[in-house]
């Protein structure tokens, strides 16, 4: 891991290194699971919640907070990390990620409590939630944000540009969706399945203004979610190109979905992530 000369940077890279060491350790406890999606969006997480959210230990009373929604609910291994790295739920709940009748489940889930704010087991229902959370965020006077964590593959559903459609419709400027193109879904490459470029060019034919980035690149992710706080009079979306398995050679790149991760593989992982298992 580089050392930013930023201090608030560097900061943000060594949560994004911890996370992915957590995503690791949650994955390798039950030997398979979505280990390339949440090594490879762990700076997407660390941006969102560490510099955006305004996290702090009345967070969750407050009914005006900025939110975010996680639509690509089994991306749970790097969201359950992500919340224990920053304080929302205690680090020792980890250990019950899986297990039968745990509130950490596979597919993320408001069982959770309110740290989840919903549950998308359906893929592409995230945006349309957040859509109405803004719209009614406006009409009652709350100043927070919503940011919404899409996977590239839920651009294959209608639902997602009707409320593309609808949120650029109403203006909601406090609207951020971030897409964490990985060209990965379950059934391979999303060309393979069902071709999506040009991207950027489609959400802003839809109304949204739109950047195109290096979703590893912390510094331009928060140039763009400034970019997005700044924005009047649309939603904002962020295309945020991302590589499965990032930070850990031998799985930068594998297109493996449900990934199988034994103990070996697992200790090599961290070794790499600067820690021993």
């Amino acid at each position: 891991m580089t050392t930013h000369p930023d201090p608030h940077v560097a900061s943000l890279a060594r949560h994004a290194q911890q996370i992915r060491r957590q995503v690791v350790r949650l994955v390798a406890q039950r030997g398979q699971g979505y280990v390339q999606q949440g090594l490879g969006a762990a700076e997407i997480f660390t941006a969102i919640y560490f510099n955006e959210l305004d996290i702090d230990a009345d967070y969750l009373q407050r009914p005006a907070r900025s939110r975010c929604v996680l639509s690509t609910a089994h991306n749970s291994a790097v969201f359950h990390a992500t919340l224990a790295e920053c304080g929302l739920i205690d680090a020792a709940r980890l250990d019950s990620y899986c297990h039968d009748g745990s509130q950490l489940e596979v597919n993320v889930s408001e069982r959770l409590g309110p740290v989840v704010e919903a549950t998308c087991g359906s893929l592409g229902q995230g945006l349309s939630v957040a859509t109405g959370m803004a719209l009614s965020a406006r009409r009652r006077g709350f100043d927070g944000r919503y940011y919404v964590i899409l996977g590239d593959g839920e651009m294959q559903e209608g639902q997602t540009w009707e409320a593309a459609l609808c949120a650029a419709s109403y203006g909601l400027d406090n609207l951020c969706l971030i897409v964490d193109l990985n060209r990965m879904q379950v059934e391979g490459n999303i060309d393979k399945v069902l071709r999506m470029d040009p991207i950027e060019d489609k959400w802003k034919a839809f109304g949204w203004q739109t950047v195109s980035l290096d979703g590893h690149d912390l510094p331009a992710l928060l140039d763009a979610l400034a970019q997005a706080r700044a924005c009047r009079g649309k939603p904002f979306a962020i295309i945020a190109n991302t590589v499965p398995g990032k930070g850990v050679s031998f799985l930068e790149g594998q297109m493996s979905h449900n990934m199988v991760l034994n103990g070996q593989s697992a200790a090599d992982a961290l070794s790499e992530l600067g820690e021993s298992a």
